[in-house]
């Protein structure tokens, strides 16, 4: 079965789906809905049209939106009413409300709705999350997740919360296999943007486990690090080069006054070897697989990517209320 898939939006992320997709086994790369003067005429060899309704027409199975979030809505719901399957860029739309409205718009017409989550696809991830089913770190107690760096130029329409929290939001919940129960933020605006450009935030998931995020734009450097903390150790991975290392506590207990503390000692370390599929590749394959079966299977659906926005507008109304 060769399903036909286009892409709305060719920008930076746009430009990546289009070449997965050209490539992708069990699919035929139809086209691109782009308005702007400025993209080319074909990618990849298809043709690259201006008009939505010329797009819609062009027998598609499925479709990935990478166009601005702020404009998610009103094609995520033509996608919707042509009974076209949408995998759409995160956050799935500007407002907890839009997001709402395509999740139940999808539900009620029987689409798959996936979300770009990429991070759930990341090799380190997935090995951490699959080791934690396995029991390596028994009871997960923490989780700490560093995302920093300068100011990407492409955003436009949402802060930094939005943007590059809401990876944090997802693959916290998703690794742990729990649901976050409250969350706290402070933020600060320093770069003259009507957005917030940094974030820290804590969190509290439904099984118990703490949770801790700083997030900005601010940052000379680039950093993505999720550091999960344990009964039995501590794995911390890498997303930036997609690494995973193991820190066994020591076997050897450490007890300063019995009975009222007992702490860890350092024990064995181990960097794992992992398989380093492209994360792209495998958000789409999975997506590809879900509606060739019909379901959602081993995707971000519009249930869970809604819940994600919900959270990020709590992190933002909540470190408003405690702007200084």
């Amino acid at each position: 079965m060769t399903l036909r898939a286009g892409l709305l939006g060719l920008g930076v992320m746009g430009s990546n789906h289009a070449r997965v997709l050209a490539a992708l086994d069990g699919v035929e790369f139809v086209g691109v809905f782009d308005p702007s003067p400025t993209t080319p005429d074909h990618v990849h060899g298809k043709p690259v049209v201006r008009d939505l309704d010329e797009f819609l027409a062009m027998g598609l199975d499925y479709a990935v939106v990478a166009a601005p979030t702020v404009f998610h809505l009103d094609m995520g719901t033509r996608l919707a009413e042509a009974g076209i399957h949408a995998l759409i860029e995160k956050p799935v739309a500007s407002t907890a409300e839009d997001s709402r409205t395509l999740r139940d718009l999808f539900a009620a017409k029987g689409l798959i709705g996936g979300v770009g989550h990429i991070e759930r696809y990341n090799p380190a991830l997935q090995a951490a999350r699959q080791r934690i089913e396995d029991g390596v770190l028994g009871e997960i107690y923490q989780i700490a997740t560093r995302r920093q760096g300068p100011f990407p130029g492409r955003i436009a329409d949402v802060g930094v919360i939005k943007d590059l929290a809401t990876h944090d939001i997802d693959l916290t919940a998703w690794v742990a296999q729990q649901e976050y129960a409250s969350v706290n933020a402070r933020t600060t605006f320093r770069s003259g943007r009507p957005h917030e450009d940094m974030v820290t935030a804590v969190g509290s998931l439904s099984g118990g486990t703490i949770t801790s995020h700083i997030v900005n734009w601010l940052t000379p450097f680039k950093e993505r690090i999720t550091i999960i903390t344990g009964e039995k150790g501590v794995l911390v991975a890498d997303t930036l080069t997609a690494d995973l290392s193991f820190f066994e506590n020591g076997r050897i207990q450490v007890a300063w006054d019995p009975g009222e503390f007992r702490g860890v000692s350092e024990g064995d370390s181990t960097r794992y070897a992992l398989d380093r599929k492209e994360p792209l590749l495998a958000e789409h394959e999975a997506f590809r697989d879900s509606v060739i079966a019909g379901e959602a299977k081993g995707i971000v659906t519009f249930a869970e990517g809604t819940r994600v926005v919900e959270i990020a507008e709590q992190l933002v109304a909540n470190g408003v209320e405690h702007r200084l």
